[in-house]
């Protein structure tokens, strides 16, 4: 109707299911999640942590004075906990970030919103992607630019860890453990009332009920009508110790600890080969990806090396293996063959400059 016109609806826009806006939710989610998680207030999970927060704190550090031991024990529990950590470049240092947000471009950071943890509540700062360190471990393909923290990659296993330590806290907390309950003949009621009563709910105490076994003549009850029955449950049946046992193994080895290193058998020789699996195949790599991290946004050279710090090799057999080079080059040397020569018979077992060996 004229003068007024018909208002046509406007086009509601709304973004795809695999689109910035899901990816980001899933992504928040999964860091909240990652934060929060079960099975992090456990002993295993904590002892793992710790590891990985010692063998990064004494790494050597080479090309730059930021990565201090402190430094890289706070990424350590950072990588552990949360599969990534955030520090903002500054003069004084490297200051850690306690939750960001960031912006991405060809799958690269490019900007952060940083909060950055103070004594009298936090602050926030934006930084470009250059003016912060950021680790991370576990990456997935559609999120590159966040990490993923050991346990969130085994969910169930962590679950699974926390059940059973949640029921087997329940249990030694309310379970009447060591109580038993004792037959009696009868008596007058107050009398059996009163000593209940004070009996229930006492651990190790005995529990006193009014028998029902009595002779026809109204005698005293026989005595298998003395045998106490015990309330301790028996836990071996839902055989609580072998899933206890196996979720921490597998904790363990989510954060590349090998599970024999548990075992109260461990011997020291299996314990240094734990010690060197984990230092090179765990904490070196993740050594090295904090060194190209900061080798990029620092400038120069960065090298972080975890395997001399932890002596993750044989010394016995590297000390055999030097003598017998020597000796090899010794008794070269004394048959006159050249340097072209000697590199030629070193490259065979990979030993020779520029032979290919990885």
């Amino acid at each position: 109707m004229w003068p007024f016109k018909r208002k046509h609806p406007e086009a509601e826009t709304r973004t795809a299911g695999g689109g910035y806006t899901a990816q980001r939710v899933e992504a928040r989610a999964a860091f909240l999640s990652g934060r929060e998680g079960l099975a992090e207030i456990t002993a295993s999970v904590q002892s793992a942590v710790s590891w990985w927060e010692g063998g990064l704190s004494i790494a050597d550090v080479q090309g730059t004075d930021l990565l201090t031991p402190r430094t890289l024990a706070l990424a350590a529990r950072a990588l552990a906990l949360r599969g990534e950590a955030v520090f903002l470049i500054e003069e004084t240092g490297l200051v850690p970030a306690a939750d960001w947000d960031l912006t991405t471009r060809h799958s690269r950071p490019t900007a952060y919103r940083l909060m950055l943890p103070e004594a009298g509540g936090g602050v926030t700062r934006t930084a470009l992607a250059a003016e912060v360190l950021h680790f991370r471990i576990g990456a997935d393909v559609t999120q590159p630019y966040f990490g993923t923290a050991p346990l969130r990659r085994a969910p169930l296993t962590a679950s699974l860890l926390h059940a059973i330590e949640a029921a087997l806290v329940e249990v030694y907390a309310e379970a009447p453990l060591g109580s038993q309950i004792v037959p009696m003949p009868e008596s007058p009621d107050v009398a059996n009332e009163s000593l209940s009563r004070s009996f229930r709910g006492k651990r190790g105490r005995v529990l006193l009920r009014e028998s029902v076994n009595v002779t026809a003549a109204g005698g005293p009850a026989p005595q298998a009508d003395w045998r106490p029955s015990d309330l301790s449950p028996d836990l071996s049946r839902a055989m609580t110790k072998e899933s206890l046992a196996a979720a921490r193994e597998a904790v363990a080895m989510a954060f590349g600890i090998l599970p024999a290193m548990l075992a109260p058998t461990t011997t020291g020789q299996l314990v240094r080969e734990g010690q060197r699996t984990l230092a090179t195949w765990t904490l070196q790599p993740v050594a090295v990806q904090i060194a190209q991290e900061a080798g990029e946004k620092l400038g120069g050279t960065v090298s972080v090396d975890c395997l001399r710090p932890l002596q993750a090799f044989d010394s016995g057999l590297r000390a055999r293996s030097a003598a017998t080079i020597i000796g090899a080059l010794a008794e070269a040397k004394a048959a006159g063959l050249d340097p072209a020569q000697v590199n030629a018979a070193l490259s065979l077992v990979n030993w020779g400059a520029d032979d290919g060996a990885a």
